[in-house]
């Protein structure tokens, strides 16, 4: 039979913890709807510099080109994994270190050299207990990610691609959707020569021409010269690029954590139900227990 003291303390416990998760859920909320306000901010002036730099590209081909939208053959690759710095947010840094683990898998069977960088305390410990080298660690990005520090890494990446240092850069991290759905993905931020423009349906749109449309070409004329203008336009696209994986990351993680804790919330409701349930059919049995002794002795007593 359960002790009854034992019960209250167990009870009072869980309802604690209730409303430590109830707490985190209301803020998860409320950072949520901050970084899903600065992802949409972002969106609209990503997809059309992505379909502005696309549609350049393509119709300068052959005239001028830019370093950066050249592919060539990998010899050297760079991963940067965006995790969370914190835990209690389910499976959200499992489900990117799984696809982060497999592409570095295919790296090692294909022998192909590559740097590992990683943002957040939970990739680093991942990682480091995979015992798999890091070349660099970032700690400082959190919920709110700025432009300035995401452009610190883009301006170093765009310096390594273009010098050879490596051969293509791709990051991993959780694509954001909508609300309803997020996607860890291995994407490829350099070269830049397959362009695509974003969407927030789940899909991407090609910059170009719908195929049932006829193919033509659009003249234009440039003021400056097409080669300064992509020499200014690329490198800004590959930064924006990378500034809005860090703000999906950002909102993706933060749903993550009101999905968790609202569960948690809901659990311990649930429980504390079956421990007042348990507490109560407890007392009850003590109580026609001992009013079973006193009749007992009562007869006894005649």
């Amino acid at each position: 039979m359960a002790n009854l003291r034992a019960l209250v303390k167990r009870r009072k416990a869980v309802r604690n913890i209730r409303k430590i998760t109830r707490t985190m859920e209301l803020i998860a909320t409320t950072r949520f709807q901050r970084a899903l306000k600065r992802a949409l901010e972002a969106d609209a002036y990503t997809r059309k510099m992505a379909e502005i730099t696309a549609d350049l590209s393509r119709n300068v081909a052959g005239e001028v080109q830019h370093p950066l939208l050249v592919s060539r053959p990998v010899r050297k690759s760079l991963l940067l994994v965006i995790t969370a710095n914190r835990g209690l947010c389910g499976g959200y840094n499992s489900a990117i270190l799984r696809e982060a683990m497999s592409t570095i898998q295919r790296y090692q069977q294909q022998q192909i050299p590559f740097d590992l960088e990683v943002a957040g305390k939970r990739g680093i410990t991942f990682f480091r207990f995979q015992r798999l080298e890091r070349s660099r660690e970032y700690t400082h990005f959190e919920d709110r990610p700025t432009f300035a520090e995401v452009e610190v890494l883009a301006t170093r990446y765009i310096e390594m691609y273009s010098t050879a240092a490596v051969d293509e850069v791709k990051v991993a991290y959780m694509k954001f959707h909508n609300a309803a759905r997020q996607e860890p993905v291995v994407e490829t931020l350099l070269p830049l020569g397959s362009l695509t423009v974003e969407t927030r349906r789940g899909g991407t749109a090609p910059s170009s021409a719908p195929t049932s449309a006829p193919s033509f070409r659009l003249d234009y004329e440039f003021l400056p010269d097409a080669q300064e203008i992509l020499t200014e336009l690329v490198p800004m696209a590959c930064k924006v690029r990378l500034f809005k994986c860090f703000l999906d990351a950002a909102v993706s993680e933060q749903i993550a954590r009101r999905i968790a804790m609202k569960a948690a919330t809901e659990n311990a409701g649930e429980l504390i139900k079956e421990i007042t349930r348990l507490y109560n059919r407890t007392r009850q049995a003590n109580i026609t227990r001992e009013i079973t002794e006193l009749i007992t002795s009562a007869e006894a007593l005649k």
